[in-house]
């Protein structure tokens, strides 16, 4: 909806003499209008939507709030913006793929408008293009928005307006993409001060340690800060942690550093520090503020995010830093160890030994697993090594294909196994006595175990020649091929 103010309703205005609200210290753009879709989409003119900021560390109560479009049209608000949050106006549900917060009627003019937003009482808490005229920025052709630049500067300034150059997947009523970001940091906003977490292992396995750095970045004159992290107790617990050398100047200047439980459960870590001077100085910059030592209790397939809590801040000396917390959840998997790979099996230096070598697993591993499948079809324990080889010497036959898997082993967590296969080509089929012959010694000790089976506590592996977990006549045919031969 496109409006047109006439001269003679800009008169009437004038007239009426309507007081502006006027505006009161210290709340000043808490709240801002951050980006405007005056000309809709490509969709629909009538695709319009407007984008409130939070600049605080808290939730804002909306309710009995106003933006003056003009003067003469007002957008009466309700319900909460979060802290370092998004409130999202708009002219119709359908007019973005994003659910907005509130829907009005709006209706901007592709000429300009003055915004004025208001809370309660009537403070002015934000105006943008108070004194009219045409958009700072925006474009009516390929309908980008107008987009704050920093929401903590003064949005009268047309420099600190821009029109945006990257959409963030959002669409427009008819499924278009829009060229704004509603919901989202604008493609050309750059938070001045931001807060980081960082994980030494986001993916660990159970019984490891980890250990998480919050740092700052692009601060100026930092005195104080305090965070409430939380957390899933039953994957991690809070073990220590230790304040960073930044806000004291690495030792230069001393600082109170405090670390708890609330109430002393975990769940929700209290973290501050502060520095103790005379005459209170800030620290400008960025660095560590504090480390923080976790132990991984959860089974394997646990996750849960280290998430910086509303109440958390940094100051200078006289106030709160206007800080940006986004992106401060980082998520913690609980992954599978990772399996082994080229897997090799080949000939040993000694005939009757097989070697196995393959590649270490990707997250390492205490011990590998090293089994071999038997004569009824099982994987059997055959060696358990801490280096990337084993060999096998279990009374091999020769000719016989055999069957291995390798199992990476970390903190009592099992991969996957890998399996390859080799065979012995070296000896003679039927020579179980490993005299290099078949002779009438080889046809003797298969009379003494004619008839055993794999689980008979003599069963001799050596005369099993075909692998089938029984010793019978097949296994004489063997020897009655090759009686009389030498290797």
């Amino acid at each position: 909806m496109k409006k047109a103010i006439s001269l003679l309703t800009l008169a009437l205005v004038m007239v009426s003499s309507i007081p502006l609200p006027t505006l009161a210290a210290g709340v000043v753009r808490d709240v801002v209008i951050n980006e405007v879709a005056w000309s809709g989409s490509v969709d629909a003119a009538n695709d319009e939507w407007l984008e409130l900021y939070n600049n605080t560390n808290a939730p804002v109560d909306l309710t009995g709030w106003k933006i003056l479009d003009d003067v003469t049209s007002e957008y009466a608000l309700s319900g909460v913006i979060p802290a370092n949050g998004y409130f999202l106006i708009e002219d119709a549900e359908a007019v973005t793929s994003v659910v907005a917060d509130q829907v009005i009627p709006l209706s901007f003019a592709n000429t300009g408008d003055s915004l004025v937003l208001v809370d309660e009482l009537g403070t002015v808490i934000d105006t943008v293009n108070g004194t009219g005229g045409a958009w700072f920025a925006g474009n009516s052709v390929t309908a980008a928005t107008m987009e704050r630049v920093d929401p903590t500067a003064d949005g009268d300034v047309a420099t600190n307006w821009a029109s945006n150059t990257a959409g963030d997947g959002a669409t427009a009523s008819l499924g278009s993409a829009i060229l704004g970001t509603p919901k989202a940091l604008n493609s050309t906003t750059t938070l001045p001060t931001a807060v980081s977490l960082s994980l030494s292992n986001a993916t660990p396995a159970p019984g490891d340690t980890v250990t998480l750095t919050m740092s700052a970045a692009n601060v100026a004159d930092l005195y104080s800060y305090g965070f409430e992290i939380g957390y899933d107790p039953t994957v991690v617990t809070f073990a220590s942690a230790i304040k960073g050398g930044f806000l004291g100047a690495n030792g230069s200047v001393s600082t109170a550093f405090q670390s708890a439980l609330e109430n002393g459960v975990d769940g929700k870590l209290l973290v501050a520090e502060a520095r103790l001077m005379d005459t209170p100085l800030g620290v400008s910059g960025g660095g560590a503020l504090f480390t923080a030592t976790f132990n991984v209790v959860g089974a394997a397939g646990a996750s849960t995010n280290f998430t910086i809590l509303p109440a958390s801040f940094l100051a200078n000396s006289t106030n709160d830093i206007i800080t940006s917390f986004a992106g401060s959840s980082l998520a913690v998997a609980l992954g599978v160890v990772e399996p082994v790979t080229n897997l090799n099996v080949a000939e040993a230096l000694n005939r009757y030994e097989l070697q196995l070598d393959w590649t270490a697993s990707v997250s390492g591993a205490n011990s590998y697993k090293v089994f071999r499948k038997d004569q009824i079809g099982n994987f059997v324990l055959v060696d358990t090594v801490n280096s990337l080889t084993a060999l096998d010497v279990d009374n091999l036959v020769p000719n016989h294909t055999y069957e291995y898997q390798v199992v990476a082993v970390k903190n009592g967590q099992e991969s996957v196994g890998v399996l390859a296969s080799g065979h012995e080509t070296r000896g003679l089929t039927g020579d179980n006595d490993r005299s290099d012959r078949v002779d009438g010694r080889d046809l003797q000790r298969l009379a003494n175990h004619f008839a055993d089976v794999l689980t008979d506590p003599n069963f001799d592996k050596k005369i099993d020649t075909n692998y089938d977990a029984l010793i019978d006549g097949i296994d004489l045919l063997d020897i009655t091929a090759n009686f009389g031969l030498t290797f």
